[in-house]
């Protein structure tokens, strides 16, 4: 990777001090981490030379988690409170945006779940098979004598939650891999599954426990996270649309700064 230097109002940032920048950006290139590197330093620059060309004490020398700040971050924490400045959201910004969202604003899906695990490796076919087979042969054991889950679990699972008889809590949606979690929100509350399902992990029998249906909340419980919501978002536009004015005030070339 050879990139064209990075300038900002006229001076270039070391290449160095790029690549060491570089790493506290995880990307899934080399040429990405160097490229989110370059935008972040380009634009900490713009926002440092404007406060100190009006001149700009440094305010708090701590952040929120009392963690000392650098002269520079310092700069630009007075910089931005000075010249961004942007509304609260009222009452009625926030109800208008809760209304048309209203589907963000449920309680999740709760199910209580447990599971037995046939370890097997999903590329090798002919251990899936047997897996599946053992798993048929457990669902079967299960269906004529329920009571014996916990037994089998301990005796039978691959997962660490043999230890607890299968039994892995409370489960909602992003927690378990995806066929996981649709065999098991598919169930009835107290229902075993009839079927093994496979993962990544190998092969599941799966029982359903007590479930909590979604629920909608109230206004009145997120109007305050709503309020949050907007204020950052509107202040988050602020900064990207000062840093562009700066931008094209100072130049900038050898880096294209994100919208």
């Amino acid at each position: 990777m050879n990139p064209d230097p990075v300038i900002v109002g006229g001076r270039e940032i070391p290449v160095g001090d790029i690549a060491a920048e570089a790493q506290n950006h995880p990307a899934p290139s080399a040429e990405a981490a160097w490229e989110a590197a370059a935008e972040a330093l380009a634009i900490r620059q713009l926002l440092v030379d404007e406060a100190e060309r009006l001149e700009l004490e440094p305010g708090e020398i701590c952040d929120e988690a009392a963690q000392p700040l650098t002269r520079e971050d310092a700069l630009i924490d007075a910089l931005l409170a000075r010249e961004i400045k942007t509304p609260k959201a009222d009452e009625e910004t926030c109800r208008r945006f809760f209304e048309h969202h209203t589907e963000r604003f449920t309680t999740p899906l709760l199910v209580e779940a447990a599971h037995i695990l046939i370890e097997a490796d999903p590329a090798d076919d002919f251990a899936m098979g047997l897996a599946t087979g053992d798993a048929r042969t457990l669902i079967r054991a299960l269906e004529a004598d329920p009571s014996r889950f916990e037994e089998l679990a301990r005796a039978r699972s691959a997962c660490p939650s043999r230890e607890q008889g299968g039994n892995l809590g409370q489960v909602q949606a992003g927690q378990m891999v995806k066929p996981f979690e649709e065999a098991l929100f598919a169930l009835p509350s107290e229902t075993l599954c009839p079927n093994p399902v496979r993962s990544r992990f190998g092969v599941h029998v799966i029982r359903s426990g007590h479930r909590i249906e979604a629920k909608p909340l109230p206004f009145e419980a997120v109007r305050a996270l709503i309020a949050e919501y907007l204020e950052e978002a509107s202040y988050r536009r602020a900064v990207a649309q000062y840093i562009a004015i700066l931008a094209e005030q100072a130049g900038v070339s050898g880096v294209e700064l994100a919208a």
